[in-house]
């Protein structure tokens, strides 16, 4: 009876987990096998091999160098800050907390679209500059690879912060001291103790900073021009624009299993008892 109690508890995550996730992926991975969502046309691998050409191999490029730049920068931005909240009285953590999560009660094109009077000829900063004198002219910072990248960094940002904090609030601050005692200087201490035991929080801040921003679609066609375009913009052309479906289909298959294949070899050679569900 108890075994049949246990099964009947199951049965209503599988079938979410089945529904909303096995499912979905499964059409996906259907639709890219097709003639453009032709079933009666058998299976073809001619949407994966389109992937290779130079033209859209140049946007997976660009999509990992964007990526990869923005969890870079990201990280140098997010530890000190990270860094600063663990070791702050309870009053301001608290309030530093607060700030840091503050972003996720706006709507994330509401604040990408802030960009815009920041950004533009018109915006914040050539206001600013125009107004001492440092430039003449305004200058062209939006619909650039620059302002794609800086505002990558502002939407995830908040996704390093978290779990960098969550990995320094486990250290045992009296390691510190037993190193400063012995002589270290703060920056031998940070370096020897410190930043290795904070790796897992880098390495899950790290993943949760470039798999949406790998995928991201709505910054690059706000902030971004047409030289700008992500691998997020071109599935999302195919469906919504060319309704390639199958090639969209086939782009969504080749960027998950990418990103499945770099985080399990980075989570297996990283940290192997980095467990997820603390930054979650």
């Amino acid at each position: 009876m108890r075994i049949r109690e246990s099964q009947a508890l199951i049965l209503p995550p599988f079938f979410f987990l089945v529904i909303f996730f096995i499912l979905p992926v499964i059409i996906i991975l259907v639709l890219s096998l097709t003639h453009n969502k032709d079933l009666t046309a058998g299976i073809t691998l001619e949407n994966y091999t389109r992937i290779f050409d130079p033209l859209y191999l140049q946007v997976l490029i660009r999509s990992v160098v964007y990526a990869g730049l923005a969890t870079l920068f990201a990280l140098l931005i997010g530890f000190p800050l990270a860094y600063f909240i663990s070791f702050a009285n309870s009053r301001l953590k608290m309030m530093f907390m607060f700030l840091v999560l503050v972003p996720f009660w706006t709507n994330f094109l509401v604040r990408i679209f802030a960009w815009l009077t920041i950004l533009g000829r018109q915006g914040l900063i050539n206001s600013f500059l125009l107004w001492t004198g440092i430039i003449q002219d305004p200058l062209q910072l939006l619909h650039t690879p620059g302002a794609v990248i800086l505002g990558l960094i502002y939407g995830e940002l908040p996704f390093m912060v978290l779990p960098l904090i969550a990995a320094l609030d486990r250290m045992d601050v009296s390691l510190l001291e037993a190193a400063t005692d012995l002589g270290a200087s703060r920056f031998q201490a940070f370096q020897r103790i410190a930043l290795p035991l904070s790796i897992p929080g880098v390495i899950a801040g790290s993943i949760f900073v470039f798999i949406p921003a790998l995928g991201s679609f709505v910054v690059p066609d706000i902030l971004g021009g047409s030289d700008s375009f992500m691998v997020g913009n071109t599935i999302k052309n195919q469906f919504m624009t060319v309704r390639d479906w199958s090639f969209g289909s086939s782009l969504s298959m080749m960027l998950m299993l990418a990103v499945l294949f770099g985080v399990s070899a980075y989570l297996k050679k990283g940290s192997g008892d980095l467990n997820m569900g603390e930054y979650l």
